[in-house]
């Protein structure tokens, strides 16, 4: 991955970093690896990946490393047991309880940097073209509103809630229920939620979270049905 400008400047090498090999989790290399990879200073690269963290473009747990994709959480071993308890109606139940405050909360706090940041999340999520990269952006899109409402017990739960979703059961219904008629419509509504927490009006954006959620919500119970007929 070295790059051949000797002195290549910090936009090509943050793009050499979100093209790094990263492992599934989406963790990037060590430090001393990717700093040899890309020809740089270990000092250069943390200043760059700093910034990154900064643009919520990387994320960085404390003994875990540095990830293209919010890091999974440490408690992911006692998860994975509450994860076969769970069923994709339980999970809906509570995300249509937290995610429109997050929403409401996000609109009342966010700052201006991270409300430019959810546009182009949100923009990623309209451009999905298949349901990979539309999971991919609506995770990070739903993470960012969890992060914007800037409330560290409400990200705990929302991280929790997160990586039961990306338990191997739900992430096959999800994949099963999921037309590409349903992904236009929830990205479309990626859209209404992010222009009115820009737009700073809170309920407008609790309102929205609530449709898009249970837009969701009717997809799933949509699918089960089929799969029940078959």
């Amino acid at each position: 991955m070295a790059l051949s400008h000797p002195n290549p400047p910090e936009q090509a090498l943050r793009e050499a970093i979100l093209n790094a090999g990263a492992s599934p989790d989406g963790r990037l290399p060590p430090e001393r690896i990717l700093a040899a990879q890309l020809s740089i200073s270990r000092t250069q690269l943390r200043g760059i990946l700093d910034a990154m963290a900064r643009d919520g473009l990387i994320f960085r747990r404390h003994g875990q490393g540095t990830f293209l994709q919010p890091p999974p959480v440490q408690a992911a071993e006692r998860l994975s047991t509450l994860a076969r308890r769970v069923t994709p109606r339980d999970l809906m139940e509570v995300r249509l309880d937290l995610e429109p405050a997050l929403a409401a909360h996000a609109a009342r706090r966010g700052s201006a940097k991270d409300k430019a940041r959810l546009l182009q999340l949100m923009e990623h999520s309209l451009a999905a073209d298949d349901i990979e990269r539309y999971e991919h952006a609506d995770d990070l899109f739903h993470y960012k509103i969890a992060e914007m409402a800037g409330n560290p017990l409400f990200l705990s739960l929302f991280e929790e809630i997160r990586t039961l979703r990306r338990a191997g059961d739900w992430q096959r219904t999800r994949r099963a229920a999921l037309t590409g008629d349903d992904i236009a419509r929830l990205s479309a509504l990626h859209r209404d939620i992010a222009q009115s927490i820009c737009a700073g009006s809170a309920e407008d954006a609790r309102a929205a979270m609530r449709q898009h959620l249970q837009q969701v919500s009717g997809a799933l119970r949509r699918g089960d049905a089929a799969s029940g007929e078959s």
